[in-house]
């Protein structure tokens, strides 16, 4: 199936208009799970790691194909992305095939014609909130970003954190599948500050409430 897919990548890309890249995620190689691509749009390669989205939703079991939503790169260029989750014959999500495409081209052609065409842009409805998706391109920065976000909305810096909310990020990462990175408990801990066993501790804490639940 991944054969067939791979074979897929470059012919697609080459196909599609303006600046588009097309990936291949073969998702039990997560979280380096890019295995093809063709065209550069998000500066990635083959072994660099997956969106924080998709590595998300492989961790809350919520993968699912989504056509034509907005995401942002880091300089600001809108992209429109569609994920396609590809499953075996268990239903398992095996690979995931997304298309990523650079619309701000098509966006300033939008704009000359609707000032060009008297009326036209009166009842435009705004562009839609682009969706949270990071494109990194190493492990330490998706690493960083899910730290980031997770400490940002606990709400509370690291060095006033009492034991509740250093279990509320804990829970967070695991949530946004931080702990399917390599060395993730020994970064969590760094970040925290506190030992790896006290995340292990946490990890098993969460479980259990899991299990109670």
């Amino acid at each position: 199936m991944l054969a067939v897919l791979s074979a897929l990548v470059e012919p697609l890309a080459a196909t599609l208009p303006g600046d588009a890249e097309v990936v291949l995620h073969d998702l039990r190689r997560l979280p380096n799970s890019i295995v093809a691509i063709a065209g550069d749009v998000t500066g990635r390669s083959v072994g660099s790691p997956s969106t924080d989205m998709l590595l998300r939703k492989a961790a809350e079991g919520t993968l699912a194909t989504t056509v034509g939503y907005e995401t942002r790169l880091p300089d600001g260029r809108v992209l429109r992305s569609t994920t396609i989750v590809i499953r075996d014959s268990n239903d398992t999500p095996v690979a995931a095939l997304c298309v990523n495409a650079d619309v701000m081209i098509w966006q300033a052609v939008k704009a000359i014609a609707e000032a060009m065409l008297p009326g036209a842009s009166a009842g435009a409805e705004p562009l839609a909130e682009p969706a949270g998706e990071n494109f990194v391109r190493d492990i330490d920065e998706l690493a960083q970003h899910l730290l980031t976000e997770a400490i940002g909305a606990c709400g509370v810096p690291v060095e006033l954190m009492q034991k509740k909310h250093k279990l509320t990020v804990v829970s967070d990462l695991k949530d946004r599948g931080f702990f399917l990175l390599k060395e993730s408990v020994e970064i969590a801990a760094q970040a925290l500050q506190v030992t790896r066993f006290t995340i292990y501790n946490y990890l098993n804490e969460l479980g259990n409430e899991e299990g109670g639940a």
